[in-house]
């Protein structure tokens, strides 16, 4: 035999090994396209509109957050907001006295780094003011996640969804700032489950 030719076996394992590596990058391709195409009907968790006690906006975006915050507080729905996150929360804070809101109607938490801190250091401070409902504020692809977060910190406490709606896609796809992001909270839905016991149905 030519010790420059391929035997038989040989071949038919790498044309095996080739045909499997295709097949994963092509399932692999259709699993992005299809959560980025659903990504808002499977991520996004919005609860009919209902007056709460309070609300909660969570950092970490310093747009459409705000703004949805800044417009449920004035239609009434809450009558105090809990800002929570590392990094922007005196920021958010500062944005809201600006647009008019009372600074003692605003209440800070600044230490949270993630998601399950979010509900873990906020839920205190909502259980001093004796808040039974919250509206909880975030990202329309962060709000399954959010919601079940606050739903295990707190049982007692009764959380409504209300996400951000401006940046929502407009024909499926979700802008090119926010594809990442997309992709990344399934990976995060499955650890948050695996973790921490988060269930995001």
């Amino acid at each position: 035999m030519n010790g420059q030719t391929i035997p038989r076996k040989s071949r038919r394992r790498w044309r095996r090994a080739g045909v499997g590596a295709l097949l994963a990058v092509l399932l692999a391709t259709v699993a992005i396209v299809a959560g980025l195409y659903w990504a808002e009907p499977l991520l996004t968790i919005e609860d009919p509109i209902a007056k709460a006690d309070a609300l909660v906006i969570l950092g970490g975006e310093p747009y459409y957050r705000p703004q949805r915050a800044l417009e449920i507080f004035q239609r009434g729905l809450a009558s105090s907001i809990v800002v929570s996150g590392n990094g922007d929360a005196d920021e958010v804070r500062r944005w809201f006295k600006a647009k008019g809101v009372p600074e003692s109607v605003i209440r800070v938490e600044p230490n949270s780094i993630n998601t399950q801190q979010n509900a873990q250091f906020a839920v205190p401070l909502l259980r001093a003011q004796h808040s039974k409902r919250v509206i909880i504020v975030t990202s329309w692809f962060h709000s399954r996640r959010a919601r079940a977060c606050f739903r295990k910190a707190a049982p007692d406490i009764e959380f409504i969804s209300l996400p951000t709606v401006a940046d929502r896609p407009g024909t499926h796809w979700p802008n090119r700032y926010e594809r990442a992001m997309v992709l990344r909270e399934y990976f995060k839905l499955a650890g948050y489950w695996v973790r921490y016991g988060v269930n995001p149905f």
